[in-house]
């Protein structure tokens, strides 16, 4: 097997081992993550730290919870407003041709944070899978973090 040296992803090695939620930390204004998009009465969005392709945000309540049923009509609301606010951002600065938009809920089904739920999204283009994937075993993302949180925040 080949190996692709990510350095980059120690940060969610260390976070992962010490079982630090990554959404916590954003409950209020005044938190240090420099990634946070939008936020609304009960929830944030947050460009994904690995994304799967340009653009791709999360959206999560503030409170900690793992299942849609835990969260209030108010937060469920809140939280759904956002995802369309998400993709209505994404589609003026972006414009994808589509969209990947999921929950992944329990470990087995992907979450890599299960304890904190969350809304992925995730905008696609016709073509953007390419040979690197499929022979590489390698996605490429063309564009920083940091690029894609001035286009989106701006």
């Amino acid at each position: 097997m080949d190996k692709l040296w990510a350095p980059w992803r120690s940060k969610y090695i260390y976070l992962r081992t010490n079982k630090k939620c990554i959404f916590c930390g954003n409950k209020d204004s005044k938190s240090k993550t420099k990634h946070i998009l939008r936020r609304s009465k009960y929830s944030f969005s947050m460009l994904n730290l690995y994304p799967y392709n340009n653009g791709h945000v999360m959206v999560a309540p503030y409170r900690h919870v793992k299942l849609l049923e835990l969260l209030s009509a108010a937060e469920l609301a809140d939280l759904m407003k956002l995802v369309i606010r998400t993709k209505t951002d994404l589609d003026k600065k972006l414009k994808p041709h589509g969209y990947n938009i999921g929950i992944n809920i329990g470990r087995v089904a992907g979450a890599g944070f299960a304890g904190h739920l969350h809304i992925h999204v995730v905008p696609r283009w016709a073509g953007d899978v390419n040979f690197m994937p499929i022979i590489g075993s390698t996605k490429v993302v063309s564009e920083s973090l940091e690029a894609m949180h001035k286009l989106l925040k701006g």
